[in-house]
Protein backbone atom coordinates (compact mmCIF):
# COMPACT_ATOMS: atom_id res chain seq x y z
CA UNK A 1 0.00 0.00 0.00
CA UNK A 2 2.74 2.16 0.66
CA UNK A 3 4.36 1.62 -2.53
CA UNK A 4 1.40 2.11 -4.54
CA UNK A 5 0.58 5.66 -2.47
CA UNK A 6 4.73 6.46 -2.98
CA UNK A 7 4.16 6.42 -6.58
CA UNK A 8 1.12 8.31 -6.93
CA UNK A 9 2.84 11.21 -5.20
CA UNK A 10 6.38 10.52 -7.56
CA UNK A 11 3.71 10.92 -10.57
CA UNK A 12 2.00 13.73 -9.37
CA UNK A 13 4.94 15.41 -8.81
CA UNK A 14 6.63 14.64 -11.96
CA UNK A 15 3.42 15.54 -13.30
CA UNK A 16 3.39 19.39 -11.54
CA UNK A 17 6.96 19.57 -12.51
CA UNK A 18 6.22 19.18 -16.18
CA UNK A 19 3.92 21.72 -16.34
CA UNK A 20 5.72 24.52 -14.46
CA UNK A 21 8.57 23.59 -17.06
CA UNK A 22 5.85 23.74 -19.65
CA UNK A 23 4.22 27.18 -18.36
CA UNK A 24 8.16 28.27 -18.01
CA UNK A 25 9.25 27.66 -21.59
CA UNK A 26 5.67 29.35 -23.19
CA UNK A 27 6.42 32.32 -20.62
CA UNK A 28 9.56 32.89 -22.55
CA UNK A 29 8.27 33.01 -26.05
CA UNK A 30 8.18 36.26 -26.97
CA UNK A 31 7.58 37.85 -30.52
CA UNK A 32 10.05 39.92 -32.05
CA UNK A 33 9.02 42.98 -34.04
CA UNK A 34 11.91 45.49 -35.63
CA UNK A 35 12.72 47.51 -38.19
CA UNK A 36 16.35 47.68 -39.97
CA UNK A 37 17.76 51.01 -40.73
CA UNK A 38 21.34 52.53 -42.16
CA UNK A 39 22.86 54.74 -39.11
CA UNK A 40 23.88 57.40 -41.20
CA UNK A 41 20.74 58.11 -43.41
CA UNK A 42 17.74 56.37 -41.41
CA UNK A 43 16.41 54.32 -44.38
CA UNK A 44 14.93 50.92 -44.29
CA UNK A 45 17.00 48.13 -45.47
CA UNK A 46 15.12 45.59 -47.29
CA UNK A 47 16.91 41.73 -47.76
CA UNK A 48 18.73 41.97 -44.34
CA UNK A 49 18.79 38.27 -42.80
CA UNK A 50 17.96 38.07 -39.04
CA UNK A 51 18.38 34.62 -37.78
CA UNK A 52 18.48 33.20 -34.04
CA UNK A 53 22.14 33.22 -32.86
CA UNK A 54 22.68 28.93 -32.09
CA UNK A 55 19.54 27.92 -34.13
CA UNK A 56 18.03 27.63 -37.60
CA UNK A 57 15.07 30.19 -37.61
CA UNK A 58 15.32 33.22 -39.16
CA UNK A 59 13.72 35.46 -41.32
CA UNK A 60 14.57 38.52 -43.49
CA UNK A 61 13.11 42.00 -44.09
CA UNK A 62 10.77 43.11 -46.24
CA UNK A 63 10.69 45.99 -48.68
CA UNK A 64 10.51 48.50 -45.90
CA UNK A 65 12.89 46.64 -42.96
CA UNK A 66 10.48 45.26 -41.05
CA UNK A 67 10.56 41.68 -39.81
CA UNK A 68 8.79 39.51 -37.16
CA UNK A 69 10.27 36.70 -35.72
CA UNK A 70 9.41 34.06 -32.60
CA UNK A 71 12.31 33.95 -30.25
CA UNK A 72 12.66 33.41 -26.37
CA UNK A 73 13.63 35.46 -23.66
CA UNK A 74 17.62 35.77 -23.74
CA UNK A 75 17.82 34.68 -27.56
CA UNK A 76 20.70 36.76 -29.63
CA UNK A 77 19.50 37.97 -32.80
CA UNK A 78 22.16 38.15 -35.58
CA UNK A 79 21.16 41.11 -38.27
CA UNK A 80 23.87 40.39 -41.87
CA UNK A 81 23.68 41.91 -45.36
CA UNK A 82 25.90 41.71 -48.07
CA UNK A 83 26.38 45.27 -48.25
CA UNK A 84 26.71 45.82 -44.35
CA UNK A 85 28.57 44.92 -41.27
CA UNK A 86 27.13 42.15 -39.43
CA UNK A 87 25.51 43.08 -36.11
CA UNK A 88 23.54 42.02 -33.47
CA UNK A 89 21.09 42.19 -30.83
CA UNK A 90 20.05 40.82 -27.54
CA UNK A 91 16.58 39.84 -26.32
CA UNK A 92 16.05 40.43 -22.12
CA UNK A 93 15.65 37.51 -20.03
CA UNK A 94 14.28 39.73 -17.46
CA UNK A 95 11.27 41.15 -20.25
CA UNK A 96 7.90 41.45 -18.78
CA UNK A 97 5.30 40.50 -21.44
CA UNK A 98 5.48 38.48 -24.85
CA UNK A 99 6.04 41.30 -27.58
CA UNK A 100 9.09 43.30 -28.10
CA UNK A 101 10.48 45.47 -30.54
CA UNK A 102 13.80 46.83 -31.48
CA UNK A 103 15.37 49.50 -33.98
CA UNK A 104 18.40 48.19 -35.66
CA UNK A 105 20.91 50.17 -37.49
CA UNK A 106 23.44 48.93 -39.95
CA UNK A 107 26.80 50.43 -40.72
CA UNK A 108 27.69 50.62 -44.78
CA UNK A 109 30.86 47.84 -45.40
CA UNK A 110 33.27 49.98 -47.79
CA UNK A 111 35.52 48.17 -49.57
CA UNK A 112 38.09 49.91 -50.91
CA UNK A 113 40.02 48.58 -54.17
CA UNK A 114 43.17 48.58 -54.90
CA UNK A 115 44.32 52.19 -56.81
CA UNK A 116 44.84 51.87 -60.32
CA UNK A 117 46.73 54.58 -62.44
CA UNK A 118 45.55 55.44 -66.07
CA UNK A 119 48.32 57.10 -68.49
CA UNK A 120 47.98 58.02 -72.20
CA UNK A 121 49.83 57.07 -74.72
CA UNK A 122 53.36 58.57 -74.75
CA UNK A 123 52.99 60.53 -78.18
CA UNK A 124 50.40 61.87 -80.23
CA UNK A 125 52.28 59.69 -83.40
CA UNK A 126 51.95 56.55 -81.48
CA UNK A 127 48.66 57.09 -80.15
CA UNK A 128 47.37 57.09 -83.48
CA UNK A 129 49.50 54.56 -85.29
CA UNK A 130 48.18 51.89 -82.64
CA UNK A 131 44.50 53.21 -83.35
CA UNK A 132 44.72 52.38 -86.83
CA UNK A 133 46.64 49.17 -86.49
CA UNK A 134 44.09 47.66 -83.69
CA UNK A 135 41.90 44.56 -84.81
CA UNK A 136 38.85 45.43 -84.37
CA UNK A 137 36.12 42.41 -83.93
CA UNK A 138 33.35 42.27 -86.28
CA UNK A 139 29.94 42.56 -84.70
CA UNK A 140 26.87 40.70 -85.84
CA UNK A 141 25.57 43.02 -88.40
CA UNK A 142 28.19 43.10 -90.30
CA UNK A 143 28.83 39.79 -90.77
CA UNK A 144 25.12 39.62 -91.85
CA UNK A 145 25.73 42.53 -94.32
CA UNK A 146 28.70 40.30 -95.59
CA UNK A 147 26.74 37.25 -95.97
CA UNK A 148 23.39 38.88 -97.75
CA UNK A 149 24.78 38.91 -101.00
CA UNK A 150 22.83 37.98 -104.19
CA UNK A 151 24.27 34.62 -104.72
CA UNK A 152 23.52 33.43 -101.09
CA UNK A 153 20.07 34.76 -101.47
CA UNK A 154 19.26 32.54 -104.36
CA UNK A 155 20.97 29.54 -102.43
CA UNK A 156 18.87 30.02 -99.71
CA UNK A 157 15.52 30.71 -101.56
CA UNK A 158 16.16 27.22 -103.47
CA UNK A 159 16.41 25.55 -100.27
CA UNK A 160 13.90 27.05 -98.71
CA UNK A 161 10.47 25.34 -98.73
CA UNK A 162 6.98 26.56 -100.08
CA UNK A 163 4.53 27.88 -97.27
CA UNK A 164 1.29 27.61 -97.12
CA UNK A 165 0.32 30.62 -98.54
CA UNK A 166 2.82 30.02 -102.25
CA UNK A 167 1.79 26.06 -102.29
CA UNK A 168 -2.21 27.30 -102.73
CA UNK A 169 -1.35 29.98 -105.09
CA UNK A 170 0.78 27.35 -107.11
CA UNK A 171 -2.30 24.69 -106.94
CA UNK A 172 -4.85 27.70 -107.63
CA UNK A 173 -2.64 28.60 -110.54
CA UNK A 174 -2.33 25.46 -112.21
CA UNK A 175 -6.13 24.90 -111.75
CA UNK A 176 -6.67 28.25 -113.47
CA UNK A 177 -4.31 27.28 -116.73
CA UNK A 178 -6.38 24.09 -116.88
CA UNK A 179 -9.65 25.78 -116.89
CA UNK A 180 -8.41 28.33 -119.25
CA UNK A 181 -6.76 25.81 -122.28
CA UNK A 182 -9.87 23.40 -121.76
CA UNK A 183 -10.62 21.62 -125.16
CA UNK A 184 -7.40 22.95 -126.87
CA UNK A 185 -3.38 22.79 -126.73
CA UNK A 186 -1.94 24.68 -124.37
CA UNK A 187 0.66 27.64 -125.53
CA UNK A 188 4.28 26.18 -125.65
CA UNK A 189 6.99 28.22 -125.40
CA UNK A 190 8.88 26.70 -128.35
CA UNK A 191 6.51 29.09 -130.45
CA UNK A 192 6.70 32.17 -128.62
CA UNK A 193 9.13 34.70 -129.84
CA UNK A 194 9.99 36.35 -126.61
CA UNK A 195 11.04 33.05 -125.27
CA UNK A 196 13.47 32.30 -127.97
CA UNK A 197 14.67 36.25 -127.87
CA UNK A 198 15.30 35.27 -124.45
CA UNK A 199 16.85 31.29 -125.19
CA UNK A 200 19.50 34.07 -127.50
CA UNK A 201 20.59 36.28 -125.14
CA UNK A 202 21.24 33.60 -122.28
CA UNK A 203 23.47 31.60 -124.92
CA UNK A 204 25.30 34.48 -125.78
CA UNK A 205 25.61 35.27 -122.07
CA UNK A 206 27.01 31.59 -121.87
CA UNK A 207 24.56 30.28 -119.33
CA UNK A 208 25.03 27.50 -121.02
CA UNK A 209 28.54 26.55 -120.11
CA UNK A 210 29.72 23.49 -118.13
CA UNK A 211 31.16 25.12 -114.86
Amino acid sequence: MKKIISFFIITLCCGLYANAQFEKARDSVVQLFGVVMTADSLEAIPAVSVTVKGTKRGTITNNDGIFSIAVLKGDVIEFSHVSFLAGSAHVPDTLKGTQYSIVKTMVRDTVYLPVAIIRPRPTPEQFARDFVNVSVAEDEMEILRKMNTPEARRAYLAKLPQDGREMTNRQLNNVFQKARYQGQVPPMNIFSPAAWAEFINAWKRGDFKRK
